[in-house]
């Protein structure tokens, strides 16, 4: 089945299954593949499915769409093409997986979540190495930790504020994903670009106070 996976400077913020013979990309919430940011048109471009074959068209979006460094209205995605918008890169991959395998974008919270409405969107375990978690520290989850395991790891309430957390080499970093409500590290907000996490650093995201612990 047919994939996209949305990335900026490097970092993979998430994954979305192309499950539908229509899929629409743009800022505004109601689109399937949402990304909140000023170079993203309200309504970007549209991924339209045809049994294995996909393609790509330009809603006529303010600052274009891009496949491979050239900007396109209409075009076939291959497998492993790269549609640039502003400053995202969204990876095209269409490999055969087994029937049966479903794989979600976003997963709301149960009851064995250790952080509210977490959901990891990474599908490859994490290099050993580094061992750090999330923990809580406001809210009815207060004191409950979440281990980050995953290569990213999200965080927040889907819908409204969504961070995500990277794992880097040597170390791990936030990002915002989505959400008018940026992720705050230390009392300051979160900009475009990633931010490297440091031992104790203080989150608040969605009205959540939460610490990164790195041991």
């Amino acid at each position: 089945m047919p994939k996209m996976i949305v990335s900026i400077d490097g970092v993979v913020i998430k994954e979305v299954q192309l499950t539908k013979d229509r899929t629409s990309l743009g800022r505004r919430p109601y689109n399937d593949i949402v990304i909140d940011n000023l170079a993203v048109s309200g309504e970007h471009a549209v991924l339209q499915m045809s049994g294995d074959e996909v393609y790509l068209e330009d809603l006529n979006s303010t600052n274009g769409t891009y496949i491979n460094g050239k900007a396109v209205k209409k075009q076939l995605l291959q497998n492993s093409d790269t549609v640039e918008i502003g400053k995202y890169k969204i990876k095209y991959v269409n490999e055969a997986v087994p029937a049966g395998v479903e794989k979600t974008m976003v997963v709301k919270a149960g009851p064995a979540d250790l952080v509210p409405a977490a959901a990891g969107l990474s599908t490859v375990a994490a290099p050993a190495g580094v061992v750090a978690f999330i923990k809580v520290m406001s809210g009815a989850a207060a004191g409950r930790e979440v281990a980050l395991v995953k290569v990213v790891t999200t965080i927040g309430k889907p819908g409204v504020a969504v961070a995500a957390i990277t794992k880097w080499p040597h170390g791990f970093a936030v990002a915002h994903v989505e959400g008018v409500d940026k992720p705050t590290i230390n009392g300051a907000a979160i900009g475009a670009d990633p931010v490297e996490l440091k031992n104790g650093d203080m989150l608040e995201l969605a009205g959540t106070r939460m610490q990164f612990v790195q041991q």
